[in-house]
C-alpha cells in the first residue's frame, strides 16, 4: 500500500477512522497547529506537521507543507476535514493523488453548508463523496458514494453527524482500495 500524508483542520475525526482502518499513513499535517486531532495522531506515534499559513502566504504555506508530505515519503494525499482550498499548483504538483471526503452526494452541494442545501431543496436523501481532488472545487472523479436518509424533523446538525458516520465508514473502504492500487 502506498504511504498516506492526512491533512485535518480540526478534530480529525475523519484521520482517526482512517488510521483505526489501518490505512498506510506516514504524516499527519495541519494548517492549523492547535487541531485537536494532531494530539491524537501524536499519542499513536504518527509523525506529524503544523504549520499556520498566517503571514506567509499561500505558496510558501504550500511549498513547505510539500516538502513535510514528500519528506515523510508520501505518496497519496488524504483531505480528512482539511477546511483550506488548495492551488491549482498543489493539485497539479500530486495530480490523481489526493482524495478527499465530501458531505454531500456530488455533484450536488458542492462547497460548504451542504446539509442546510439538501433539507431545504427537500431531497429525501443527504451523504457523502470520496472523489479525486481537481483544480475545481469538488468536481473530481468519484470513487465512491454512500446515502443517507433525510428524516422528518432533520437539521443540519443531525444530518452532518449520520453523515459523518457513513463517512467513517466509506472513506476508509475507499481509500484503501485506493492506496492498493
Amino acid at each position: 500500500m502506498k504511504a498516506v500524508g492526512i491533512l485535518i483542520s480540526g478534530r480529525g475525526s475523519n484521520m482517526m477512522a482512517l488510521v483505526e482502518a489501518g490505512i498506510p499513513v506516514a504524516l499527519v499535517a495541519s494548517d492549523k497547529p492547535d487541531a485537536p486531532g494532531l494530539d491524537w495522531a501524536r499519542a499513536r506515534g504518527i509523525a506529524t506537521f503544523a504549520l499556520s499559513p498566517k503571514g506567509i502566504g499561500k505558496a510558501a504555506y504550500e511549498a513547505e507543507l510539500d516538502a513535510a508530505l514528500r519528506a515523510a515519503g508520501c505518496e497519496v494525499i488524504a483531505l480528512a476535514g482539511y477546511m483550506r482550498l488548495v492551488s491549482a499548483d498543489f493539485v497539479a504538483r500530486w495530480r490523481d493523488r489526493i482524495v478527499n471526503v465530501h458531505p454531500s452526494l456530488l455533484p450536488l452541494y458542492k462547497g460548504l453548508d451542504t446539509h442546510a442545501r439538501a433539507i431545504a431543496h427537500g431531497d429525501a436523501v443527504g451523504g457523502c463523496s470520496v472523489h479525486l481532488v481537481t483544480e475545481e472545487l469538488d468536481a473530481g472523479p468519484l470513487l465512491g458514494q454512500a446515502e443517507v436518509p433525510i428524516l422528518p424533523g432533520d437539521t443540519p446538525e443531525t444530518l452532518a453527524a449520520r453523515v459523518l458516520v457513513a463517512e467513517h465508514r466509506l472513506y476508509p473502504q475507499v481509500l484503501k482500495e485506493f492506496v492498493s492500487r
